[in-house]
């Protein structure tokens, strides 16, 4: 293994300069706002504030899920956050989500307006609100959670170590890159031996939990994020695969993953979503063509 050149941790870091790499501009060692701006309210109860990431991506699926469902409550205004631009430093962000990340959820069916934010805690949120795509049975349900919360805590290994290390870094370092992908490799390995002997993550019950790991590993061994499918001999997991092409192939999922994207094909880019109508007459080849 090659070594890097030798640092020495000071006794107290400062922050001085910027790390480099992807997102550099955005990254800082402090909370709270950096602007005075408003959040936009559109005229459903739920409003999303997001930008199509696998963790965006997650509410967007459950909740056109749930429209196809029959789940008329549902509806929502997805609205874009431009994270590279800083946009979730806007004081009106940060009321909903002190965290500064995408996603964030408003329900102005309640009062006063109840706020939701981490991917998993909205997932849970509408899952209960709306009582679907969670299992009522105690076990199945505990089952369901499990695997929930595996993602939410196994995702950090797979985004801000392997992912940061292989494609965003200012420059390569070969024992961060061995060090996350044995970590991402052994995280495939579970999906694919859980996936053997279950159709979905949870039986034969397609749930939040399938909502939920699919936009990052479904993503993963697709080829949708990192460009790392080869790299990581993702061919073979073949169950996994299955799985993927299974949820991918689904109409919700289909819709949900335009929802806030800007990037892409331009057919593929619903930079906002008010109205079901806006996946036919304003994705982002219309509105070009338009203007």
């Amino acid at each position: 293994m090659n070594q890097p050149p030798s640092y020495t941790p000071p006794k107290v870091w400062k922050w001085e300069m910027e790390s480099g790499g992807t997102f550099a501009n955005i990254n800082r060692p402090i909370a709270g706002p950096t602007s005075e701006k408003e959040l936009p309210v559109g005229k459903h109860p739920l409003q999303l504030y997001s930008l199509a990431t696998p963790n965006g991506v997650k509410v967007t699926i459950m909740l056109e899920e749930l429209l196809a469902l029959g789940k008329t409550g549902a509806e929502y205004d997805a609205w874009l956050i431009q994270i590279r631009d800083g946009e979730q430093f806007g004081s009106g962000f940060v009321d909903a989500n002190p965290n500064s990340k995408i996603p964030a959820l408003m329900d102005h069916s309640t009062t006063p307006p109840t706020r939701v934010f981490e991917s998993g805690a909205i997932l849970m949120y509408l899952a209960d609100k709306f009582e679907a795509l969670i299992p009522t049975d105690p076990a199945k349900r505990a089952e369901c959670l499990s695997w929930l919360f595996w993602q939410m805590g196994s995702t950090p290994y797979l985004g801000g170590g392997f992912g940061h290390f292989y494609a965003y870094a200012p420059f390569k370092i070969e024992y961060a890159i061995d060090r996350f992908t044995m970590e991402i490799k052994r995280q495939l390995d579970v999906l694919d031996r859980h996936l053997a002997e279950s159709q979905y993550m949870c039986g034969d019950e397609y749930t939040i939990a399938d909502v939920a790991i699919w936009p990052w590993y479904g993503a993963l061994v697709a080829n949708k994020v990192y460009e790392a499918a080869e790299f990581l001999d993702a061919g073979t997991y073949t169950h996994l695969h299955r799985w993927t092409g299974e949820i991918a192939s689904r109409e919700a999922v289909i819709r949900g993953r335009m929802v806030n994207r800007v990037s892409g094909p331009l057919e593929e880019q619903l930079h906002e979503r008010h109205d079901a109508s806006d996946f036919y007459t304003n994705t982002q080849d219309k509105v070009e063509a338009a203007s």
